[in-house]
């Protein structure tokens, strides 16, 4: 279920750097006006805001490159921060705070990784690695499989009381056309497309934006003083997704950074609305 809003987007993406490839373009667009700019004016930007959204394909490996990018500049620039993850849930954060402590070694981490998460580990060996290096907290954002796998099979209704507790009240699908649609095309690759199922299906997405949203607000106000950097899908990263949902819960600042994809994230439709920055791997 971790990846279940993108098996449709992974086949475009050979499309999307035969895009970039032609666009002669420069490595970051600025979406309010669409130039393109360098890494240090986005850098400058985002390091003013609270937190820091990066969408990612899972499984291609220059997404994650610039997440590592990124990452290292703010730390080699002083700037206090965390890194919230999609890919680990936060029933897992002891865990995560072994490893980044020095307490855990490598061969004990790896397969908790993997029980938390199905994408090979050397995607993301690199960015576990420096933030252990650097004593970089990671806050584990998502929530237990079996709920958002319930919810996407038969509804928000079908959880019992004990596991509503666990994510935040009042889910529903009431979200914007834009992102709507963006869900239906997901649920469509599928080999769905009846009503009901859309709406579990959307439901699910809204349970994970939700629930990740607040447990990283809940961390921050916990530990005040330090920015996050947040590393999610593309379908959680958008500012419909997860950036709302903090936006609903604090006054936090946000800047969503982007990677160019041909079908969803493209230089000619994207608005702020969906992003502040969009980058050509």
């Amino acid at each position: 279920m971790k990846n279940i809003l993108y098996g449709t987007i992974i086949c475009v993406l050979s499309l999307s750097f035969v895009l970039l490839a032609a666009s002669g373009r420069g490595n970051i667009v600025r979406v309010s006006d669409g130039k393109d700019i360098s890494f240090v004016e986005m850098l400058q930007d985002v390091k003013s805001s609270d937190v820091i959204v990066i969408g990612e394909i899972h499984g291609v490996p220059q997404h994650h490159a610039k997440e590592l990018e990124i990452i290292r500049a703010l730390h080699e620039s002083d700037t206090p921060f965390i890194i919230g993850m999609e890919m680990f849930r936060s029933e897992s954060q002891e865990d995560l705070d072994s490893w980044t402590n020095g307490d855990m070694p490598l061969r004990q981490f790896v397969p908790i990784y993997y029980r938390n998460w199905n994408i090979r580990w050397t995607l993301y060996a690199d960015i576990f690695l420096y933030a252990r290096e650097h004593g970089i907290p990671i806050v584990g954002l998502n929530i237990p499989e079996e709920i958002s796998g319930a919810i996407a099979r038969r509804g928000f209704s079908a959880l019992n009381d004990d596991e509503r507790k666990r994510i935040p009240a009042g889910i529903s699908c009431t979200i914007d056309k834009s992102y709507r649609e963006f869900i239906r095309k997901a649920h469509a690759g599928h080999g769905k497309n009846d009503e009901s199922s859309f709406l579990y299906f959307c439901e699910a997405q809204m349970v994970w934006d939700k629930s990740m949203a607040a447990n990283l607000v809940s961390f921050m106000k916990a530990n005040p003083g330090k920015k996050a950097v947040v590393l999610a899908g593309v379908g959680h990263a958008w500012r419909r997704g997860i950036p709302e949902q903090v936006s609903l819960l604090s006054t936090y600042r946000i800047r969503v950074v982007l990677p160019l994809m041909s079908d969803q994230v493209d230089l000619i439709s994207i608005t702020v609305e969906d992003a502040d920055y969009v980058f050509l791997p």
